[in-house]
């Protein structure tokens, strides 16, 4: 029995799937013997914590800062010198020390680090998170190379958000664990997919949308297109009150949203992407460090959940770069596999 938990407003909806079959609602001692749980969560609402936000590179004006726009609780920011260009072209050393003022005096533990070039070499990205480890015990720490953007204030943005939820989500992986001991849990991701509880506490961004496209997933399983059901596009916990009965409703009849939701979670598997820039002369080249982004995005879809022998490259997509040297491509790989 494969558990599905829509997260939204209201108390969590529960459903129980055997055999593609959804049932509920599912008594708590019943849940508790699930092989898994796969929870549905839209992060549009959560709490934030205050991020300490490093980017390495040149000066910029003050109105295209690291914060600008924000509250003033959104947190504290620096830029330090350092940084790469595209191709991987030193812009200048990294400044350790003002790192390492910044880490030791910003007063929070959550960081988001953002270097300018780092899809392509993310070297001063990880020395940045070097030095702030050994400054603050215990920081968490968020690189944006990790999510692959070749724009530097969108990887800014997407890193700054993720140091933002961790807290909150590792509140609600908490949760989850204690409400279903023993039992394994993950969470669906905002495209597709699942990843461990593991997985989104570091990276709860993945997750951001996890409700809205479990609620499509779902919805289509039922055999009702997404333009004809509420809540698909909606605000994140939209939707309408616990669907009742059990596998009679299949059809969609008296079919909630959050019912929907959670049956779409629970259809997922464990699924990774990686996102960089590299550089290659020939197609040869091409194929070596294509070979390079797929062997971390399977190590990857393994730390997300996945069955380490179950891994499998699930899509490639490969783009050269408009307007840059020649050369250049954007790499997208994804990755999936079993649940173990």
């Amino acid at each position: 029995m494969i558990l599905g938990v829509a997260l939204g407003r209201h108390a969590p909806v529960v459903v129980a799937v055997r055999d593609g079959v959804p049932e509920w609602p599912v008594a708590r001692a019943v849940a508790r013997t699930a092989a898994r749980a796969c929870v549905a969560v839209d992060l549009g609402g959560a709490r934030t914590a205050p991020v300490a936000v490093i980017r390495v590179g040149g000066p910029c004006p003050e109105v295209l800062g690291p914060l600008v726009g924000r509250p003033s609780s959104a947190g504290v920011a620096t830029i330090v010198r350092g940084g790469h260009s595209l191709t991987g072209r030193p812009l200048a050393p990294l400044d350790t020390e003002a790192v390492r003022r910044f880490a030791g005096s910003c007063g929070l533990v959550d960081f988001a680090v953002t270097a300018t070039g780092s899809p392509m070499l993310a070297d001063h990205e990880l020395a940045v998170a070097e030095i702030v480890a050994a400054e603050v015990p215990g920081a968490r720490i968020t690189l944006s190379y990790e999510f692959g953007r070749p724009g530097l204030r969108e990887r800014e943005d997407d890193a700054i958000r993720n140091a933002a939820l961790g807290p909150e989500a590792g509140r609600i992986a908490d949760e989850a664990a204690r409400e279903l001991p023993g039992v394994p849990v993950y969470f669906a991701r905002s495209e597709s997919g699942l990843v461990s509880a593991h997985y989104f506490r570091r990276y709860p961004l993945t997750c951001d949308a996890g409700r809205t496209a479990s609620l499509a997933r779902g919805w289509t399983a039922f055999g009702a297109g997404a333009s004809e059901r509420p809540g698909l596009g909606g605000s994140p916990g939209s939707g309408g009150s616990p669907g009742s009965g059990g596998s009679s409703d299949f059809g969609g009849e008296g079919v909630s949203d959050e019912v929907a939701a959670a049956f779409g979670a629970a259809l997922g598997r464990p699924e990774a992407q990686v996102e960089r820039i590299v550089q290659a002369r020939g197609r040869a080249e091409l194929d070596r460090v294509l070979q390079d982004v797929r062997d971390e995005v399977l190590t990857r879809v393994v730390s997300a959940g996945a069955a380490p022998g179950s891994a499998r490259i699930a899509e490639t997509t490969v783009n050269p770069l408009s307007y840059l040297p020649d050369g250049l491509y954007r790499v997208r790989v994804t990755a999936e596999g079993a649940v173990p």
